[in-house]
C-alpha cells in the first residue's frame, strides 16, 4: 500500500488541530552524534566517569510502558480497579506518573520507554483479553490515549528527558486490522509526534519484533525495517529504531535501517552475557557509530559489585530498567494500578545506584 499525506492526515487532523504545540516552548532536544547521545547539543552526564567507566553520552532509562494504559474492553477493566475507589482510572495513572517524574530525573534517568499499545499489564501473559491500543482497527489514533500522551511528553520536555515511544505491542497489535493500517498507523503517529514539533521523542516501531506472537508479518523482524523507513519518511528529524527479545541480537536489516540499536536483557541470568550482545552487536557487518541502548531489562542485584547495568556500562551501551512487579499498587512499574514512585526496596536500589553512577 502506497500512502500520501492525506491518508494519514485526514485520520489525524481532528486531533492534531485542537492540540497544536507552540514549537518555541520546546525545551529538550535529543541528538546523536557517533555512539553518544546529546541533550540540547551537548554529551549527556557531560564529563561523567564511574569507577573507570565512561558515563557521558549514554541515555539511562526505565521501561515505564503504562503510562497512558487503559483498557478498552469491559469485561476486564476491573483487573486493574485501585483498592481505594474501587475503579480503574487512566487519567489518575497519568497524574500520577507525571506527579513521579520530577524525582526520577532528581535521580539521573533521563529517558522513560512508553508504548501506544502498553505492554503486559501481568508482567508476563500468555493470552491478552484486554483491550490497550492508541491505535483504531483502521490505524488511525484514539483522542484520549494522545492527550495523555501528551501531558508526559510535554511534561518530559519541561525536565529535560527523552521519551523512546513504542508504536505496538504484541498481544494487542491484532487490533489493526490489516497491514495497510499498521502502516497507516505508522504514518499517522510518526505525523503526529512532526506536528506536535516535540524534539525530545525517539521512536521504538515495536518492542521485541522477533516475537512470535505477534500477527501482522510487517511488524516482524524480516520486515520491520519497512516501518522504520516509513517513519522516517514522514518526518525525516525523527530517530527511530525497534527492540528484540531478551537475549536476542538485532538483524542486520534492521541495524542498517536503524539511528540507534535496543536491546533487551531479560532473560539473560549471567552479566557477562549482557556485554557479550553489545560485542556482537558491534560486529555485525551493518553497524556503523550508533548508540547501544539496552531499554528492558528485569535483573537487578544493585547492592552487588556485577550486575547486568553495570555490565552494560562497561560495554559503553545505555541501560534500561523494568520492574515488572504485580498488580497491587505496591510493587513494579507495569502492572495497573502502578504506584509511580520509588516506594521499594527494588526500586530504590535502582535509583540509588543510578545516582551514584550518574552523578547527578
Amino acid at each position: 500500500m502506497k500512502l500520501n499525506r492525506r491518508d494519514f492526515l485526514v485520520t489525524v487532523s481532528a486531533v492534531t488541530l485542537s492540540t497544536q504545540t507552540n514549537l518555541a516552548a520546546v525545551k529538550t532536544t535529543v541528538s546523536i552524534q557517533g555512539d553518544r547521545f546529546f541533550i540540547n547539543g551537548r554529551p549527556t552526564y557531560e564529563g561523567r566517569n564511574y569507577k573507570g567507566l565512561k558515563i557521558e553520552g549514554l541515555l539511562m532509562n526505565s521501561r515505564m510502558v503504562q503510562g497512558i494504559y487503559d483498557d478498552r474492553n469491559p469485561e476486564t477493566q476491573s483487573k486493574w480497579k485501585y483498592p481505594d475507589t474501587g475503579k480503574w482510572d487512566a487519567d489518575r495513572n497519568t497524574r500520577e506518573f507525571i506527579a513521579a517524574m520530577p524525582e526520577w530525573r532528581r535521580h539521573g534517568l533521563l529517558a522513560i520507554t512508553l508504548n501506544l499499545q502498553g505492554g503486559s499489564p501481568e508482567g508476563y501473559s500468555r493470552t491478552q483479553p484486554w483491550y490497550n491500543s492508541a491505535f483504531e482497527a483502521d490505524g488511525a489514533l484514539n483522542p484520549a490515549y494522545l492527550r495523555r500522551l501528551e501531558r508526559i511528553i510535554n511534561r518530559a520536555d519541561q525536565l529535560g528527558m527523552v521519551v523512546i515511544l513504542g508504536y505496538f505491542y504484541f498481544g494487542q497489535d491484532q487490533r489493526l486490522r490489516d497491514e495497510e493500517a499498521v502502516k497507516r498507523g505508522v504514518a499517522n503517529a510518526t505525523n503526529w509526534l512532526r506536528q506536535k514539533g516535540w524534539r525530545n521523542v525517539m521512536i521504538e516501531i515495536a518492542n521485541e519484533c522477533d516475537n512470535r506472537a505477534y500477527d501482522h508479518a510487517i511488524i516482524k523482524k524480516d520486515r520491520i525495517h519497512e516501518l522504520i523507513k516509513l517513519a522516517k519518511s514522514v518526518n525525516n528529524r525523527s530517530l527511530v529504531g525497534t527492540s528484540f527479545n531478551g537475549g536476542s541480537i538485532p538483524s542486520s536489516n534492521v541495524i542498517a535501517a536503524s539511528d540507534f540499536v535496543l536491546l533487551h536483557g531479560n532473560g539473560v541470568t549471567n552479566p557477562n552475557r549482557i556485554a557479550e550482545m553489545v560485542e556482537l552487536t558491534r560486529r555485525d557487518p551493518a553497524y556503523r557509530p550508533m548508540p547501544i541502548l539496552f531499554n528492558e531489562d528485569d535483573h537487578f542485584d544493585f547492592d552487588k559489585p556485577t550486575n547486568n547495568m553495570l555490565k552494560a556500562l562497561g560495554a559503553y551501551a545505555s541501560w534500561g530498567y523494568f520492574d515488572p512487579g504485580k498488580s497491587d499498587y505496591q510493587d513494579g512499574y507495569q502492572c495497573p494500578p502502578v504506584n509511580w514512585g520509588i516506594n521499594t526496596e527494588r526500586k530504590k536500589g535502582f535509583f540509588n545506584l543510578l545516582h551514584e553512577v550518574t552523578g547527578d
